[in-house]
């Protein structure tokens, strides 16, 4: 027999329904709940349909963003074989019956028929290494979306309190720059304070520059208060959520320094991402980041697979004698990766110098530019022609990784 269990899972808890052999169901489903007892429970279950079976049953799910992160890591300790399947895939085989019925119960039994119907292959499980550097990588772009919200936002109030700050720094949302504004954040804070004090407290702030570095900030600072319309502010909370907003930045900047250093740390141990970052316009954060999304490059046949996983394949569509000819791409495998391989290109194809004895202007990646060029004068739109390069360089990427050899750019 070939036994299969199948686990419809939501948040906290899972729906089971097991088949002995195909058409043979077994036993009513029921749930359990994602904790101790109701693993234990899963167990037991686990031992009576391999019991029943005279044969080890495979567990079949949906993926479900985090929730089915307690099942797995529980199977992967009881050494059983499961298969986490694409809700697409799924959704389509729920679809395939004439009646409209949407429970937990049907869809667990719908994932066992989908079993016997579908050739699924075993969940490839990634090391613990990329799996750490994914979810680094994945923290790291989340703080610094939160980060750039919280820096408009701290833009559009300044406005309103002291607008004439900005220039006062080369970056406005430097560390000395933004200790300065908490410090004073208004005209009447500065123009209380003589240009010594100004001087001495930004020289705290930063003591790798010179004083004359800070002399001049604190002349700049002095000349902005007496430019700032708002010499007298009315509204006390605007300097309330100045302050509030300052801090966060300044939080968030910490924060990011701590997961950069955590991920250079962990990727100087991983072979994929200093073959990586031998391909001209990937640096050292795309490159963790594109090597956390694809995992083991083994999980792949083929670089037709990874394209697909990217979800910068041509999607297709044909119906009778018509034939779609402009196609757009699926979109339907990891965002993440797809950003990443985009800026890559991005910054590939950018021109880098100019040569010292010539006036030839060189680009970082020369093969990948000549490739965009050509599609580019074959009249392809940029867009399309980025998102071929895309292609390109996952194919590059595919053939490296599995070679673990490094690239060869043309001089």
């Amino acid at each position: 027999m070939n036994p299969v269990i199948g686990l419809d899972v939501s948040k906290g808890e899972s729906q089971i329904q097991a088949f002995l052999d195909k058409g043979k169901p077994y036993r009513k489903s029921f749930s359990i709940k994602h904790d101790i007892k109701g693993l234990g429970n899963l167990l037991e279950f686990l031992h009576e349909v391999e019991k029943s079976a005279n044969n080890q049953p495979t567990v079949v799910l949906e993926s479900t963003g985090h929730y089915h992160y307690p099942v797995i890591q529980f199977l992967e300790e009881q050494k059983y074989v499961y298969i986490i399947v694409n809700p697409l895939i799924s959704h389509r085989a729920k679809s395939s019956s004439l009646r409209k019925v949407k429970t937990d119960a049907v869809d667990a039994y719908h994932l066992c028929e989908l079993f016997y119907k579908e050739e699924l292959e075993p969940y490839k499980k990634r090391g613990v290494q990329l799996l750490n550097l994914r979810n680094l990588t994945r923290q790291q772009e989340s703080i610094a979306e939160i980060s750039a919200k919280t820096k408009i936002q701290l833009h559009s109030l300044l406005d309103q309190v002291f607008p004439e700050y900005r220039g006062v720094f080369e970056s406005l949302y430097s560390r000395v720059s933004l200790l300065t504004l908490l410090a004073f954040p208004t005209s009447e804070t500065v123009l209380s304070a003589s240009e010594r004090e100004l001087s001495e407290k930004i020289s705290s702030l930063c003591k790798s520059r010179s004083d004359l570095w800070a002399k001049e900030r604190a002349k700049k600072l002095k000349e902005a208060a007496l430019r700032n319309p708002f010499q007298n502010n009315l509204y006390q909370s605007n300097i309330f959520n100045l302050e509030m907003l300052v801090n966060l930045v300044l939080q968030y900047q910490e924060h990011l320094s701590k997961i950069a250093t955590e991920i250079n740390a962990l990727s100087k141990g991983i072979e994929e991402y200093h073959i990586l970052q031998s391909i001209p316009g990937i640096g050292e954060k795309i490159a963790a980041t594109i090597i956390s999304e694809i995992g083991e490059i083994d999980r792949f046949n083929n670089a037709k697979k990874l394209v697909a996983f990217a979800g910068v394949d041509p999607s297709v569509y044909s119906s009778g004698k018509f034939t779609a000819s402009v196609n757009r791409i699926t979109k339907r495998g990891s965002n993440r990766l797809r950003h990443a391989l985009y800026m890559a290109v991005q910054s590939g194809i950018r021109d880098s110098r100019k040569k010292k004895t010539t006036d030839e202007i060189i680009a970082r990646n020369k093969r990948l530019r000549e490739f965009y060029d050509k599609k580019r004068e074959e009249g392809k739109p940029f867009r399309v022609a980025v998102i071929a390069c895309v292609n390109k360089l996952l194919h590059w990427i595919y053939a490296l990784l599995k070679s673990r050899s490094t690239f060869q750019d043309i001089a």
